[in-house]
């Protein structure tokens, strides 16, 4: 029976643990240029210190108007590589690995003079009416997503996350809520996804994993609901996924927000149906910063990881106090020994 403390593997990845840092924006006023900066740094270094497996670092997108916001993190250009290889150069000295979550906004880029998506459907009235992409700009944007990945790599990453889920533009256009193309990227609503997944194999190596965050349910009227997700799973599985991190929502109300019912651990049952049903290894996530409940779910291998966020960002050392109360030792450096002994 695993335990939350023991390794995990996957490919050529072994974590420490099984403990994830969720991908959360900083939104640092100090990151207009795309660039990670000091703060970003103290931020995730400090999670590697305080014990974290895995850190996936926040949403990067692929072009300047593909941010939620102008002070989010991009890998457009490769003058930003050296930052963040700063970062994760510093998390693997204390013993983190790293990955990236890329992505794009699509309609629900707020600072973007006009954004784009699969259809010219706005979010909500708070929002701008998005452009829809040509056939040969949806093309385009693989080649971004690829030339990301490309520089996530030169950055060092153990893995990169592809962002599928909250309502971006992978999942504007794997909805039917949004997606209303008579092209090939409407017939096929996946076939966006596939080919940005394609674009991710393409330039990393075989040993290194895939992981793609999806929403597994949309809490809105005719939105898609878990049987469908699993079945655009299967398809991007086939396509080279080796580990779905599994959310929900983006399209109406994302989860965390309070509907419907988010309680501690109301996104496992997601996470669970979705490796029964396809074999593969998922991160559960959505409220799990109890230690006792991400150890069951563990225990209870209804996922392999479990992703903290807002417990991450009130503690920095969550996974090394998490050790302590589960019985374990500490995961701190030799040099905070001392506030572990009589």
């Amino acid at each position: 029976m695993p335990t939350l403390f023991d390794p995990y593997s996957i490919k050529n990845l072994t974590l420490r643990n099984r403990i994830v840092m969720s991908p959360m924006c900083q939104y640092s006023v100090t990151a207009k240029d795309g660039k990670p900066n000091d703060w970003h740094f103290v931020h995730y270094a400090s999670r590697a210190i305080g014990g974290a497996g895995l850190i996936i670092m926040e949403m990067t997108d692929v072009e300047p108007d593909g941010r939620i916001t102008d002070y989010d993190l991009g890998l457009w250009s490769d003058d930003q590589v050296p930052a963040f290889r700063r970062i994760i150069d510093t998390c693997h000295f204390y013993g983190s690995k790293v990955a990236i979550q890329i992505a794009h906004a699509g309609r629900k880029a707020e600072d973007a003079p006009v954004p784009v998506a699969p259809s010219p459907i706005r979010f909500s009235e708070r929002y701008k009416v998005p452009r829809e992409l040509s056939t040969e700009e949806v093309k385009g944007m693989v080649a971004k997503f690829e030339a990301a990945f490309r520089r996530a790599l030169e950055a060092g990453v153990d893995a990169v996350e592809i962002h599928g889920a909250h309502g971006y533009l992978i999942h504007q256009f794997h909805s039917p809520l949004t997606n209303r193309r008579t092209d090939v990227y409407g017939r096929d609503r996946l076939r966006f996804g596939v080919e940005v997944i394609e674009a991710a194999k393409r330039v990393l190596p075989e040993s290194m994993p895939i992981i793609m965050r999806i929403s597994a349910v949309e809490y809105v009227e005719g939105g898609y609901g878990l049987d469908e997700a699993v079945e655009f799973c299967r398809r991007y599985k086939e396509a080279g996924v080796d580990l779905f991190h599994v959310s929900s929502g983006g399209e109406g109300p994302i989860g965390s927000g309070g509907t419907p019912g988010a309680g501690p651990g109301y996104q496992v049952e997601y996470a669970h149906t979705l490796r029964r049903a396809l074999g593969v290894p998922v991160i559960a996530v959505g409220k799990l910063q109890d230690p006792r409940l991400a150890d069951q779910v563990i225990r209870e291998e209804k996922a392999d990881l479990v992703a903290v966020g807002r417990g991450m960002l009130r503690n920095p050392y969550w996974a090394n106090e998490a050790s302590l109360l589960l019985g374990g030792n500490p995961l701190t450096p030799k040099a905070y020994e001392r506030a572990y002994t009589l």
